[in-house]
């Protein structure tokens, strides 16, 4: 199941519609897989960037195919496990290996040659858990959060960092200790139990005031004018929040608890 699926029935059968997008999303992480792959094997420029774009239009069709399900009333057992099956590609196995042929493997060069596909295989069993415990939870997790950051996010981590990398003409070679410690953070983030928003909770179909519409509009044009640079540091908030909001709830909790104990 994906991670915007959590209706826990679901009927039996084959949709076409949110399965074109599910397999469109498919489509990105495998062209980020290949795009990566070619350019290293034929020794030619690799434009990364295409590669990690290809991602995050993987997460936007991701997160189009289960409300297209839910608003044509055409939700089925087959798309939920078809819509994991594509999340383990685009949002598993095509982030890790984009950063490994990015960066990664010039550790290699500097005589660590397990650690670069160490890391990366690490971030591929994170997301494969991380999708599997998502997917035992269906109809019993409080909706409004995800136990551990989802693997889109993580996802965008990974290709956030790849984009402003070599959008900005970065050398791997400065930067491949600092790729690694990315890699093997956005892989453990996925099977922590901080507590991070779903956002699920926002109705976009409720009015709201004029300037929520012009602070959304200014917000498109910042992100137009760096979208890599931008991208990485909304993920890295998001990913970072998790931490933060768990460890705030904990603080009240236990001031709760001690008040009560006074």
């Amino acid at each position: 199941m994906s991670e915007e699926t959590t209706e826990p029935s679901r009927r039996r059968g084959i949709y076409l519609l949110p399965n074109l997008f599910t397999t469109a999303a498919l489509f990105c992480g495998f062209y980020a897989i290949i795009s990566a792959i070619n350019g290293s094997m034929l020794n030619e420029p690799v434009r990364f960037e295409y590669a990690a774009i290809a991602i995050f239009i993987a997460m936007v069709l991701d997160g189009l195919d289960g409300r297209v399900a839910r608003m044509t009333n055409t939700q089925s057992d087959f798309g939920a496990e078809y819509d994991s099956l594509a999340d383990m590609v685009s949002f598993g196995v095509a982030p890790a290996m984009v950063m490994y042929l990015w960066v990664l493997n010039e550790i290699g060069k500097i005589g660590w040659f397990a650690a670069g596909w160490f890391a990366a295989f690490i971030y591929v069993v994170m997301g494969a858990l991380r999708l599997a415990r998502f997917n035992t939870q269906v109809g019993v997790a409080d909706k409004n959060y995800f136990q551990g950051l989802a693997s889109p996010s993580a996802a965008g981590i990974m290709a956030s960092t790849v984009w402003a990398g070599a959008e900005n003409g970065i050398d791997p070679t400065n930067i491949v200790w600092l790729a690694f410690i990315i890699t093997l953070f956005s892989g453990l983030m996925m099977v922590s139990n901080f507590r991070y928003s779903s956002f699920k909770g926002i109705n976009f179909k409720d009015k709201v005031p004029f300037i929520t519409v012009v602070l959304t509009v200014l917000a498109l044009a910042v992100v137009a004018q760096s979208p890599a640079i931008v991208l990485f540091c909304i993920f890295w908030v998001y990913a970072l929040s998790g931490p933060v909001m768990t460890l705030r709830q904990i603080y009240i909790k236990r001031a709760e608890k001690k008040a009560k104990q006074q």
